[in-house]
């Protein structure tokens, strides 16, 4: 039996660089990769925000899952990645607005920096389509 994986591309600028996408689905697992705050055109969003930041880097997060037949509902683990950690509230404010319902397990740790310094926060997510 072959394992057929589907994956989803954001058109970050950065997935063709580290040779990456942006989730992947592995039989009933779906794993995303570390999002960061960009808009369609790959620029940052919310500069010196990390709630604008954490907002637009879970849409992200929310439509590639979309894409793959997958919703928030599925998500049974976060990430959140902070290069400052006193933003930890604001952004898990955020989270709560996607999650509240939800409650993946989470982490929350900092991280020195991320490939662009503008980045305040990324997050990663696994989900899983057994209900």
């Amino acid at each position: 039996m072959t394992n057929q994986r589907k994956r989803v591309s954001t058109g970050s600028p950065f997935e063709p660089i580290v040779g990456i996408s942006r989730a992947i689905q592995a039989g009933r697992i779906i794993a995303v990769t570390g999002t960061a705050p960009l808009d369609r055109d790959g620029h940052t969003v919310g500069i010196g925000d990390a709630a604008a930041q954490a907002r637009r880097s879970l849409e992200i997060i929310r439509d590639a899952l979309a894409e793959l037949g997958a919703g928030l509902h599925h998500v049974y683990r976060t990430r959140t990645l902070l290069t400052r950690i006193d933003d930890w509230e604001a952004v898990a404010r955020v989270h709560g607005e996607f999650f509240r319902d939800i409650r993946p397990v989470n982490t929350i740790m900092q991280v020195c920096r991320f490939i662009d310094p503008q980045w305040l926060v990324e997050f990663e997510a696994d989900a899983s389509l057994d209900d």
